[in-house]
C-alpha cells in the first residue's frame, strides 16, 4: 500500500504535492466578468475617443464620473491572476504550466488581433492608423519590448501577465512550496518597486514593476484560501496592499487626467485599489466562496475574449449609430456587438482550440525528458561509496 509519505519521497526536493482537487470558485468567474464589463463601460462612456463625434463627457456627464473609476478593472484582473495562476500551477510540471498558459493566452489573442486588424485596415481605417508590419509584431506578444505600438491598447495587460507567468514558471521549476511563495511575495514586489524608483528599467520590467504587489497579493490570498489564516501571511498581504496603493494611485491619476475629462480623486482610487484585494478575499475566504451559481462560469468564460475585442469593435458600432440612436441605445448596441463577438471567439475558438493546443505543447515540451534512456544503475563494488542521492 502506497502511503502519503512514500508519495512525498518520490517528489523532487522542495516540491510540495499537488493539493487535492477543490470545487471551482464560480464567484471568481463572475468577478472576472464584472471586471471586463467595467473596462468596456470605461472605454465607451468615459475614455476619450472619436467614436461619439464629441467627448464622451458630453454624452454621459454623470455616468462618466462613475465609470472613470472602472479603469482600475485591470488591477482587479491582476489580483485574480495571482490567485488563480498559483492555484493552477501548484504541483504541475514546467511543461504543464507553460502549456496551460500559452494555450489559454494565444488562440483568443490571435483571433482578436485578426478581427481588430481587419476592422482597422479594411472596414474602419479612420478608427486607427495601423500597418501590416505592426500587426505581425503584435502577433508575437512582444510588441512592447520591441518598441512597436499595440494594435489595440488593451493588449498592454497581456505583456504584464506574460511576465508574471514567466516568474511562475521559474517558481515551478524550482518547486512550488508555501515557504517559497511567502518569500517571493515578500521580496519580489519590494525589489520591483525599488528598481522602478532607482530607474533600473530592465529589472523593473522583468519584475513587472508597479503591478507586482497586485499579483503577489493574489498569491497570498490563495495561500490563505488553501491553508487557512495565519498572521504572517496576512501581514505580507497588508504590505502588498500598501505597496499597491502607493504605486498604482499616482499612475492612475496621471492616466485618467490624460485620457478623460474628469479629475479623479486619489483618495477614492486608493480605496478602490484596496477594494480589488477585498473583493477577491470576500469571494474566496468567506462563505461566499460556496456560492455555486453556474451562470457565473457561463459569463466568466466570455471575460477574456470580451476584453480583447470590445474596444474598437464597440467604438465602430458607436461611430455608425451615434447620430441615429439615443446615446443609451447606441451604448447598448456597442455592448451587444462586443458580447456577440466574445461569444463567437469563446465557442468557435477557445473551446475547440485550447484543449488540443495545451496537450500538444505539453507533449512537445515533455518529449526530450521522456525520450532520454533511463540511467543505468551503477555497479556496486565492495568498499565503493554509495551513489544514492542523500
Amino acid at each position: 500500500m502506497v502511503t502519503i509519505a512514500a508519495l512525498r519521497a518520490r517528489l523532487p526536493t522542495g516540491t510540495a504535492p499537488r493539493p487535492a482537487a477543490t470545487p471551482r470558485l464560480r464567484t471568481l468567474d463572475g468577478l472576472r466578468f464584472l471586471a471586463a464589463a467595467g473596462v468596456l463601460l470605461y472605454h465607451f462612456t468615459a475614455r476619450w475617443s472619436t467614436a461619439w463625434g464629441v467627448e464622451p463627457v458630453e454624452r454621459f456627464p454623470d455616468v462618466g464620473k462613475v465609470t472613470t473609476y472602472f479603469a482600475l478593472a485591470p488591477e482587479l484582473f491582476f489580483v485574480i491572476s495571482g490567485f488563480v495562476i498559483l492555484w493552477t500551477a501548484w504541483g504541475r510540471t514546467v511543461p504543464g504550466v507553460v502549456a496551460s498558459r500559452l494555450a489559454r493566452l494565444l488562440p483568443s489573442y490571435w483571433t482578436a488581433l485578426l478581427l481588430t486588424s481587419v476592422l482597422l485596415l479594411v472596414l474602419w481605417p479612420d478608427g486607427k492608423d495601423i500597418t501590416l508590419g505592426q500587426v505581425a509584431v503584435n502577433a508575437t506578444l512582444l510588441q512592447e519590448p520591441l518598441g512597436v505600438a499595440h494594435v489595440d491598447g488593451v493588449y498592454w495587460t497581456l505583456w504584464t501577465e506574460l511576465r508574471f507567468y514567466l516568474l511562475v514558471v521559474v517558481l515551478a521549476a524550482v518547486g512550488i512550496t508555501r515557504r517559497r511563495v511567502l518569500a517571493l511575495a515578500g521580496l519580489w514586489p519590494v525589489v520591483a518597486l525599488l528598481a522602478e524608483l532607482a530607474g533600473v528599467e530592465w529589472l523593473a520590467t522583468l519584475l513587472v514593476g508597479r503591478y507586482a504587489p497586485l499579483f503577489a497579493g493574489g498569491m497570498l490570498l490563495y495561500l490563505l484560501h488553501r491553508d487557512g489564516h495565519d498572521r504572517g501571511t496576512w501581514a505580507l498581504l497588508g504590505l502588498n496592499v500598501t505597496l499597491a496603493v502607493a504605486a498604482i494611485v499616482p499612475a492612475q491619476v496621471a492616466s485618467l487626467t490624460r485620457n478623460t475629462a474628469y479629475d479623479p480623486s486619489p483618495v477614492l482610487l486608493g480605496v478602490l485599489v484596496v477594494g480589488c484585494f477585498a473583493a477577491v478575499a470576500a469571494l474566496t475566504l468567506t462563505r461566499l466562496q460556496h456560492w455555486d451559481v453556474r451562470a457565473f462560469t457561463t459569463v466568466g468564460c466570455l471575460t477574456y475574449p470580451l476584453y480583447l475585442v470590445h474596444e474598437y469593435w464597440g467604438w465602430w458600432t458607436i461611430h455608425l449609430l451615434h447620430d441615429r440612436l439615443p446615446a443609451v441605445l447606441t451604448l447598448a448596441a456597442a455592448t451587444a456587438v462586443s458580447l456577440a463577438l466574445a461569444w463567437l471567439v469563446h465557442h468557435g475558438v477557445e473551446k475547440r482550440v485550447n484543449p488540443p493546443m495545451r496537450r500538444w505543447i505539453e507533449a512537445r515540451l515533455s518529449r526530450p525528458a521522456a525520450a532520454r534512456p533511463p540511467a543505468r544503475a551503477a555497479a556496486s563494488r565492495p568498499g565503493s561509496p554509495s551513489r544514492t542521492p542523500a
